[in-house]
């Protein structure tokens, strides 16, 4: 299926493509999937781990010694657990998060799920979150696989994007726009 449209390009979209059909076929795709997003979020949380993975003055081998006692302890393994592995001996730990991110893309397409980007000042509530999600569901009809990004800069609101749609609500956006105007009013 991934290779009737392709949706991802370039290295991380070969990548993307061999480990979604591998996936799909153990039928595995959602446990590859969490395990990925788990492996992305302890990325995303630690300044080291960002470091091993987009720095190119570490080995092939010393990333993945130094990512195997890692990925036991967050229970990542089987095929997400020995694909990050294989990604690291092959020197291309540095574009995870791009293969990551096709990956996903490559199983929201099958699933029939759209993919939403959504850019909060702070951490969204529970129920909040669940209320967009529904609001995005609502509107698409069809499931959405959120993803959330916090960023103060934004100062409050929200910036949404799906698909190529994109609406922005932010609050700087907002100040900008007046700015601009007082700046045309003189």
């Amino acid at each position: 299926m991934a290779s009737e449209q392709p949706i991802v390009s370039g290295m991380a979209g070969r990548y993307a493509t061999a480990l979604f059909e591998l996936a799909l076929e153990e039928k595995a795709l959602d446990k590859v999937r969490a395990d990925l997003d788990r492996f992305d979020q302890m990325v995303e949380g630690s300044d080291d781990l960002k470091r091993l993975v987009r720095s190119p003055v570490f080995s092939a081998e010393e990333q993945v010694k130094a990512l195997d006692p890692l990925l036991r302890k967050a229970g990542i393994h089987g095929i997400a657990g020995n694909f990050v592995k294989l990604v690291a001996s092959n020197r291309r730990l540095f574009a995870l998060p791009l293969i990551i991110r096709a990956f996903r893309a490559l199983v929201a397409r099958h699933k029939g799920e759209v993919s939403a980007s959504v850019t909060v000042a702070e951490q969204l509530s529970d129920a909040h979150l669940n209320s967009l999600k529904t609001a995005l569901n609502t509107l698409t009809g069809k499931d959405v696989d959120l993803s959330v990004e916090v960023d103060p800069g934004i100062i409050g609101g929200l910036v949404v994007k799906l698909g190529s749609r994109m609406v922005d609500t932010s609050l700087r956006t907002k100040l900008n726009s007046i700015k601009t105007a007082m700046k045309e009013a003189r």
